[in-house]
């Protein structure tokens, strides 16, 4: 694979016990790169705040790391992992962008997951461009209170970047969902424009409710964002952390064992990570964040994309009121469940992968009610 040493600064060596992750984890320490291997896992940090807190930019905080490393892997951990070190923000915003674009399009491409610990959310956008540079269709998910569509006029900021990954031609942009939208933080016409694009939403109500609501949506994603100003600020205290609603501490881990534990899911990233007298819990948060995250990966079943649909049991739903027999498939490994959704015949192959969704047991009950489920309805409306 190509040379990414340049992009990264070397990180301070530590001495830790004997079982502890940081004598496991392979560093980029001073006069050391590690020689990256295929089916592993890769830890960056990109402090770049310039588009959204400029003030902060020039700032660094990595406690995060160092309470990573005090902590214990699982016996079941079998992945190497690496913590290549920190991309230093580059002379223009520009340079950082194509630096992490750069960098996550090759891990991607060599299967090795990257788990970006970032500046602002903005760093969404860069991320989305590796796959871009793969030319791969992907499915984004965030876990934030707001939409962050921003404008096209405006260009890519903290909370608005979801307008240039729309308005790029080709888009290979085809689900983004958000989970934990709060609704007094979004405009009127963000909630439309996500309707008539059939991308999916989450209020923080619902996942309340029932937080495995949150799973299938996880599951069909390519892309996890974890915007740190989605957690309430007693469970993340620092000074850009203010929000008395929204994820608790232990919510927020659980999302992150979902995303691991997803075969799809190709990358994760922990953004809004905002210097300014940070807790030390925040930081101990954080890396429990990448430890629930890592323990997911390991407990992956080889479910849909890795398998055939040949390996499941298959499910016919005949509805009253509808053509088509709807069809779901259910897990024999993991006991979750999928929906087959038809697509044209002449429709680009790029999208062939986005036609099985992943589904709750939820949906097929319903369909045997004779109703059509409306996750069925938004990803039939993206593909014909």
């Amino acid at each position: 694979m190509k040379d990414l040493s340049f992009y990264f600064k070397a990180i301070e060596e530590f001495e830790f016990e004997s079982e502890s992750i940081g004598n496991s984890i392979i560093p980029h320490t001073d006069g050391f790169f590690p020689e990256l291997e295929k089916k592993s896992i890769a830890i960056f940090y990109c402090p770049e705040f310039r588009n959204g807190v400029e003030e902060k930019h020039g700032l660094t905080d990595t406690k995060f790391r160092y309470e990573f490393y005090k902590l214990y892997a699982s016996v079941h951990w079998e992945k190497k992992i690496y913590d290549l070190g920190d991309v230093m923000p580059g002379e223009r915003i520009e340079d950082t962008y194509f630096a992490v674009k750069q960098i996550v399009s090759e891990l991607v491409k060599n299967d090795i997951i990257p788990i970006l610990i970032g500046g602002t959310q903005d760093l969404t956008y860069p991320l989305y461009q590796g796959y871009q540079e793969l030319e791969q269709t992907v499915n984004i998910t965030t876990i934030d209170s707001q939409i962050d569509l921003g404008s096209t006029e405006e260009g890519v900021t903290k909370d608005g970047f979801l307008s240039q990954l729309l308005i790029h031609n080709p888009c290979f942009l085809f689900n983004y969902s958000v989970i934990g939208v709060q609704f007094p933080f979004v405009k009127s016409s963000e909630i439309d424009l996500f309707e008539r694009l059939y991308f999916d939403s989450l209020r923080l109500g619902e996942f309340n409710g029932d937080f495995k609501k949150a799973e299938p949506l996880i599951r069909n994603s390519d892309v996890l964002c974890v915007d740190l100003q989605s957690i309430k600020s007693s469970d993340f205290r620092g000074d850009a952390y203010q929000s008395p609603n929204g994820f608790y501490a232990e919510q927020i881990c659980q999302i992150a064992k979902y995303a691991g534990v997803s075969d799809k899911l190709s990358s994760f990233s922990i953004l809004n990570f905002i210097p300014g007298n940070l807790s030390l819990e925040a930081h101990k948060l954080v890396a429990q964040l990448i430890w629930y995250f890592i323990d997911g990966v390991a407990d992956r079943k080889g479910d849909f994309p890795v398998c055939s649909k040949k390996e499941y049991t298959k499910f016919i739903v005949h509805l009253d009121t509808f053509e088509n027999d709807l069809i779901f498939y259910k897990s024999g490994k993991s006991q979750r469940w999928w929906m087959e959704v038809p697509h044209p015949s002449s429709m680009d192959s790029k999208y062939e992968r986005h036609h099985l969704i992943p589904c709750n047991h939820e949906d097929y009950e319903l369909a045997m009610r004779n109703e059509l489920p409306d996750l069925w309805w938004r990803t039939f409306q993206k593909l014909k």
